[in-house]
């Protein structure tokens, strides 16, 4: 006699059943783990990849300049994560990166404080800390530079006292503070301006070498406003102040 025959009525459905629902929840599993986020950070001379901690927006296919700015960007052995384009109207953002480090000529140096700004000027930026500002810290500090400290890049607001938006509005602007040094020592806009002879030197000359790369340089003999950082931009037709 066929053994299935003997089974209980209704069996063949609770095993289809059964079955049905092993398989679905095995379909999810699959699902869950193809979808789940990498975190792609471009680094000099490599790509590192893994699992990110927090969820964030799917980067749309980069275009080809975006994509040769951030194969010079690496190149120059910066430390970033490219990001997608923002659409905000006048405060738009496009082709631009988180920037953690830069290098110099025997270390890497921190950037504080860049969650969003332009490939463009990162290269610049990147530059300019390893030629005009680590060197000449080493030469006139003894002691180069480990950490560039900014009050960061993008900001959606106007030029103040005006209704023309600011560079920043678009990424293409940063704000430098100060800079620590391998040895320890913090030398700041605001104190050292006007501080050690030494320290007022320091940030002239790489003011100076600032007004050579910068569209915009902005400095403490510009304005009040602009007493404790150097601001340093993309645009502009070689304003320096």
């Amino acid at each position: 006699m066929d053994k299935v025959a003997n089974l209980p009525a209704g069996h063949d459905k609770r095993m289809t059943t059964q079955r049905i629902a092993r398989i679905s929840a095995l379909a999810a599993m699959l699902a869950l783990a193809s979808c789940a986020p990498q975190a792609v950070r471009q680094t000099g001379g490599e790509t590192v990849s893994g699992p990110r901690p927090t969820p964030r927006p799917t980067i749309a296919p980069a275009s080809e300049s975006e994509r040769i700015c951030r194969r010079e960007l690496a190149e120059l052995g910066a430390d970033f994560v490219p990001l997608p384009n923002l659409s905000a109207g006048s405060c738009s953002s496009s082709n631009a990166v988180t920037l953690y480090h830069l290098a110099s000529d025997n270390s890497r140096v921190t950037v504080t404080n860049l969650p969003r700004i332009s490939c463009t000027l990162s290269q610049t930026l990147s530059n300019w800390t390893r030629y005009g500002v680590s060197r000449a810290a080493q030469q006139m500090l003894g002691s180069p530079v480990v950490k560039v400290e900014t009050f960061g890049s993008y900001n959606c607001r106007n030029v103040a006292g005006s209704s023309r938006r600011s560079a920043h509005s678009t990424a293409s602007a940063v704000d430098i503070s100060g800079f620590v040094l391998a040895d320890g020592r913090r030398i700041t806009v605001k104190a050292g301006w006007n501080g050690s002879a030494a320290e007022r030197r320091f940030l002239r000359v790489i003011h100076g070498s600032a007004c050579k790369r910068f569209g915009t340089v902005l400095g403490p003999d510009y304005n009040a406003a602009h007493e404790d950082h150097l601001h340093l931009e993309a645009g502009g037709d070689g304003f320096c102040r």
